[in-house]
């Protein structure tokens, strides 16, 4: 089970990479938990200085607009 946090103030791109990955692992195969990070200080905490971010079992894997559909399964899969 993958954890994942997609990091952002609840905009439209936030919530579009929260789809984006739940896409991804169901296509994938890879069970996830999903958690949208909104509080400025907990995004701060990982270094974020553009959103969306994305966090994967702890490390950050993306950073600032849209992620790419094969950039996800990747990270997914590692």
């Amino acid at each position: 089970m993958k954890d994942v946090k997609v990091l952002g103030p609840g905009c439209a791109r936030c919530n579009t990479t929260v789809e984006m990955v739940k896409a991804e692992a169901e296509k994938a195969g890879v069970p996830v938990t999903i958690e949208k990070i909104t509080d400025y200080a907990a995004i701060a905490s990982y270094g974020i200085a553009s959103t969306p971010g994305i966090v994967i079992d702890g490390k950050v894997v993306h950073a600032g607009g849209l992620p790419k559909a094969d950039d996800l399964a990747k990270w997914l899969k590692a």
